[in-house]
């Protein structure tokens, strides 16, 4: 039965047909939850009813569950469903019987299937039909293998059905297919074998109707079979190996190992007989490739390879050593032999003792070479462009996780090994920001959706570990024990990496203290510091570094104006005022040694709101670091087609926002040389000039004229915590504060009769919350709280609708609510959108999607909403790495657009890396 496109499966629509074997069809789809292309694998309906295979399939869902690594195909989900056939078939099966009930014989079909990702490239089967691989690619191949099998055999599966077809070669490399017919460890029991002969991918099984555990029975493909296998006797790990060395031959050579011309004589061939000589066949293969093989395809078990880690590590071997690698003569040595030798061996050592201390002793020792080198981000993607989603060194030293933003607006981890090219994603890890390790390096424990979650290196779904509305930061003890920041306003808690509910090891002073963050455990594994961030005097106050312990009993400073911090090699590396700075910290005494040491003269991306600095840092010497950016904007004033209009002339940072008056005659803007120093402007459109509002240094953002323009609101932070302040344009006299509290706030939009603004509020719990305000008094209430972020609300003209966007599908969405009941909800944008604007007669609702194209709604407000499909307008020009939105306004008449574009100053930043930090810090070190 083959399923034509379009089919649903569940939220899976089928598109194409992608391949069938023995075990089912194979299905190319599009998951519509995630909009991601998926593969399908279907048990076919007229199977459906046999027991035996049905098992066998829920079999197969259950192991590849199981296994997690980058060299086996992932399994997404499995599901059943009932699938609709042809109208025609339909309208036949909705006749009734005499009876007068639908025949039963008539109901769509029941359907179990598998869904895993999507792999493109061939197969190894495919492959080969072109001839032999070169040596260097089927080493390359078979350790990715190998290393697949040692993960499915480490946990008790084994796969048994290993063979070209089942591998599929791609980008990413080798991944392992078709667990069907694998069978746990665990579901040994007293069972030997399965019956399923087959020549080759496709051919019936020929099986009689037995339970699975029946003894005596065959399982595999013929060619790939191990001489156990073929006698029914009990299968494990080596089973796999001897297949495993079929796949090596047949890829150094292009011939099968065992061929028969029947399935008899084929049989005798696995059972008795030899391959030709790897060297007959290919003469330049390496000696030592011919033996690994040959050990793996012995007759016995028990004179195999033990296990496929040990085969993995001979490729390697034989990878890096080369070519001309060869073979030890069989070592069946007399013990006067080895005694000659070991005295031959002690000879050997005292004669190059003397010869390295002779020239010791004539040559100085040679300065370890430093290298630099820069870690670019992946493709689409970016390193931290609005404020610092972290990174982190493995501690072994080789490879760091990467959190990145891409050009959708998703925030994911990258693991990067250091010696690599590329980085590889990590599944599953949307949203991640803040890694860090677990002290093995087998986990990387991350914070996303309000949780604080674990994911293993080899890859497989997260894990939730506690609960992190807005994570800031953990660190991941050698006892288990994860201490992080839950929350912006929390203190430090503790909780065990296998998951709980964590409790709070460091209280905040109400008076002073705002939040404690970015903790680090120090070698005794019982103290730890962190950062304290503080509001004295009514005025802001840089972070400040302080000493804890794990019990509770000792918390205090140890270092003022610090960023978060890490200690490694005797040294405690701390951020202040962007700068990377190193002082040597005693374990002992528990305190700082000297003076601070610049680590590198440049820098680095630091977001002040946070103290926090991109950088990490390993005890083998590794650096890693992120330089700040620069960035040099033009504000542009584009038409409908995407045609500049005007140009407010002025280049610097634009990002803190824009806004038309509502007559659309002058523009404010904020504009500053960095992100922490900025003024506001105005563009007079008629005169073609620019004029200043403010003069005393500051940041201001979320510009926002009253309805009449009489007035300016605007978000500013000059204590600390930002507020919202006004400022009149018609009348002399000062900024004036309107609303203060402990949270971090933005400015949104007001009602058309001005006596209401939005404001987003960011929560304890992590989310930004929509509230109401009254302009002539300090009453407030809630319109809109949920689990997501909700920003930048805008009211429709008339006043009854209010735009906005959401983060609630993960992805950044525009939202339209009903002002009196905030439960009539419409999405709006489809694939992500932010920055709702609406047209001042309300007819016309404007958005950006998150790669820079500019959307128009058609809509009809009043007692209801009914909005248009999307068109596009125009595409704004990429701005670099900075991939946020580039639409701040649109003009009352919704014709003239307020966007950014490039300027000439704007970089692309990558994190640089330092391979012993040593040579930084400790001048006189390099020779050490």
């Amino acid at each position: 039965m083959t399923i034509p496109s379009g089919t649903r499966l569940g939220p899976y629509e089928i598109t194409a047909q992608a391949g069938a074997g023995g075990m089912g069809e194979v299905y190319k789809a599009r998951d519509t939850r995630l909009d991601r292309t998926v593969a399908i694998k279907i048990l076919p309906a007229e199977l459906a009813t046999n027991t035996s295979l049905r098992l066998r399939f829920e079999r197969e869902a259950k192991t590849i569950s199981q296994l997690n690594h980058p060299n086996i195909c992932t399994l997404y989900d499995v599901g059943e469903t009932r699938l609709e056939e042809a109208r025609d078939e339909r309208r036949e099966a909705s006749e009734e019987s005499e009876a007068g009930v639908p025949l039963a014989s008539h109901l769509a079909p029941l359907v179990s299937y598998l869904v895993m990702e999507y792999l493109e490239g061939e197969t190894l089967g495919d492959r080969l039909a072109k001839g032999p691989l070169p040596i260097g690619e089927a080493l390359r191949i078979g350790v990715q293998v190998a290393d697949a099998l040692d993960r499915a055999h480490r946990q008790g599966v084994i796969h048994r059905d290993l063979k070209p077809g089942n591998v599929m070669l791609t980008k990413s490399g080798a991944k392992l297919l078709d667990f069907g017919l694998a069978r746990t460890l665990a579901d040994a029991g007293g069972g030997r074998g399965r019956i399923d002969v087959s020549l080759q991918e496709g051919a019936t099984e020929h099986r009689p109707q037995h339970p699975l555990t029946q003894e005596g029975t065959i399982l595999g493909t013929f060619q790939y079979m191990a001489p156990e296998q073929l006698e029914g006797s009990e299968a494990d790990a080596r089973t796999d190996i001897f297949a495993f060395g079929c796949l090596l031959y047949e890829m150094a050579t292009g011939h099968r190992a065992f061929e028969g011309k029947t399935r008899t004589s084929l049989i005798a061939a696995i059972v008795t007989g030899q391959p030709r000589p790897l060297s007959e066949l290919q003469p330049s293969s390496p000696p030592a490739l011919e033996h690994v093989i040959a050990r793996c395809l012995e007759k016995e078990p028990d004179d195999r390879w033990q296990s496929v880690h040990d085969v993995a590590s001979e490729l390697r071997w034989i990878s890096e050593t080369g070519s001309a690698t060869g073979v030890a003569a069989p070592v069946v040595p007399t013990r006067r032999r080895r005694e000659r030798f070991a005295w031959a061996a002690v000879t050997l050592a005292v004669l190059l003792a003397i010869a390295i201390g002779s020239v010791a002793f004539l040559r100085r020792p040679e300065p370890s070479r430093v290298i630099r080198f820069e870690i670019n981000p992946p493709p689409e993607t970016a390193f931290f462009p609005f404020d610092e989603l972290g990174m982190a060194i493995s501690p072994d030293g080789r490879s760091i996780a990467l959190a990145t933003i891409s050009r959708d607006g998703k925030q994911r981890l990258f693991l990067r090994a250091i010696d690599a090219i590329d980085a590889a994603a990590l599944p599953e890890t949307t949203g991640a920001a803040y890694p860090f390790w677990s002290p093995d390096g087998r986990f990387i424990a991350f914070f996303a959706d309000g949780k604080l979650k674990k994911v293993a290196r080899d890859g497989g779904p997260p894990l939730v570990i506690a609960d992190a509305a807005s994570g800031r930061g953990g660190v991941w003890g050698t006892d288990g024990t994860i201490l992080f920041a839950p929350n912006i306003y929390s203190g430090i808690h503790r909780v065990s990496a296998n998951g709980g509910t964590s409790e709070a090891i460091t209280q905040l002073d109400p008076a002073t203290d705002v939040s404690h963050r970015w903790p680090h455990l120090l070698p005794d594994g019982k103290h730890f510091v962190f950062l304290l961030r503080s509001q004295r005097d009514g005025g802001r106050q840089p972070g400040r570094l302080m000493l804890a312990s794990l019990d509770g009993k000792e918390q205090r400073p140890l270092l003022e104006n610090a960023s978060n911090a890490i200690y490694a090699g005797g040294h405690l590396f701390f951020g202040r005022d962007g700068s990377l700075m190193a002082q040597r910290f005693d374990l002992r005494g528990l305190e700082m040694l000297g003076d601070p040491v610049t680590v590198v003269p440049m820098k680095l991306s630091y977001w002040e709101p946070k103290n926090l600095i991109s950088f990490s840092v390993s005890d083998k010497g590794l650096l890693v670091y992120l330089p700040t950016r620069s960035v040099s904007e033009e504000l542009r004033i584009l038409d409908r087609s995407g045609r500049q209009a005007d140009r407010i002339g002025t280049q610097g940072n634009f990002d803190a926002g824009s806004a038309f008056s509502p007559d659309g005659k002058r523009v404010v803007f904020s504009r500053g040389e960095d992100q922490r120093q900025n003024d506001v402007w105005f563009y007079d459109r008629e005169r073609k000039r620019v004029s200043r509002m403010t003069f005393e240094p500051g940041e201001y953002w979320s510009l926002s004229w009253t309805p009449d323009g009489s007035t300016l609101y605007f978000t500013s932070q000059p204590k600390g915590v930002p507020q919202i302040y006004r400022r009149s344009l018609t009348v002399a006299g000062g900024t004036e504060l309107v609303f203060e509290n402990n949270v971090w706030k933005w400015m949104g939009g007001f009602a058309p009769d001005g006596k209401h603004f939005m404001v987003s509020e960011q929560s304890p719990d992590g989310g930004m919350d929509l509230w109401l305000h009254r302009t002539d008094s300090d009453e407030r209430t809630l319109f809109l709280k949920t689990p997501s972020n909700e920003i930048d609300a805008r009211f429709s003209p008339d006043g009854k609708w209010v735009a906005y966007t959401s983060d609630e599908t993960g992805v950044p969405e525009v939202y339209v609510r009903h002002i009196a009941n905030p439960a009539d909800q419409w999405q709006v944008s489809s694939g992500g959108g932010m920055v709702a604007r609406w047209r001042a007669d309300g007819r016309e609702l404007f958005y950006i999607t998150p790669d820079g194209t500019v959307m128009a709604v058609t809509v009809q407000t009043g007692d209801r909403f009914e909005p248009s499909e999307p068109v596009r307008l125009f595409d704004i020009e990429a701005r670099g790495e900075i991939f946020r939105p580039s639409l701040h306004d649109v003009s009352p008449g919704g014709d003239l657009f307020l966007v950014l574009t490039p300027g000439k100053g704007t970089t692309v930043p990558a994190i640089q890396a330092l391979s012993d930090w040593r040579s930084a810090v400790e001048p006189d070190a390099r020779g050490r």
